[in-house]
């Protein structure tokens, strides 16, 4: 008895609980839509932005990130949102000022809201699963290559710290 108990209880301890994916379909800052679901396969980094943050200039390492890392199959999803009330007026000048200052070419989407009962259901769902909703811009959502949530990052961990990085090359291999 006492030895089906510990056998139970290993193999219980073993398994390891895989996230459910999240999905989400967004209107794009160019038109059309942007779904999570046509990535699979590949590792996205979802982030909420904003254009007049003290952390917009997170852009430049965002777009660096994907310069480096596209090739081998990361998808970094800039998401501008205005939750936080620092966002510009209109996705048509949240464009203009990403391309003319940063000079941008990772996909976007549009104004979006990602907290509150307004929140894209993509961070409603992440909310479920994870209690994670995002407290500032800048925040960051690293989603495997079955679109399970593996990782989220406060505004102060730039896109290219080690730490993230490692995340996203652990999911590259």
């Amino acid at each position: 008895m006492i030895r089906m108990l510990v056998l139970t209880t290993l193999i219980l301890l073993g398994r390891t609980v895989q996230a459910a994916p999240v999905s989400g379909e967004f209107a794009s800052i160019d038109g059309g839509t942007l779904s999570i679901d046509d990535w699979r396969g590949q590792p996205v980094l979802v982030v909420n932005t904003a254009s007049h943050c003290g952390f917009t200039g997170q852009y430049a390492a965002l777009q660096k990130v994907y310069e480096i890392y596209s090739d081998r199959g990361l998808v970094v999803l800039a998401v501008p949102s205005d939750s936080f009330n620092q966002e510009l007026g209109s996705a048509e000048e949240v464009k203009e000022f990403c391309e003319l200052n940063y000079d941008l070419t990772l996909p976007m989407t549009d104004i979006t809201p990602v907290k509150g009962a307004e929140a894209h259901p993509f961070y409603k769902a992440v909310e479920t699963q994870t209690g994670f909703v995002p407290r500032w811009n800048f925040n960051k959502i690293l989603l495997d290559t079955e679109g399970a949530v593996v990782a989220t990052y406060g505004a102060n961990v730039k896109p290219d710290s080690p730490k993230l990085l490692r995340q996203v090359e652990s999911l590259l291999r």
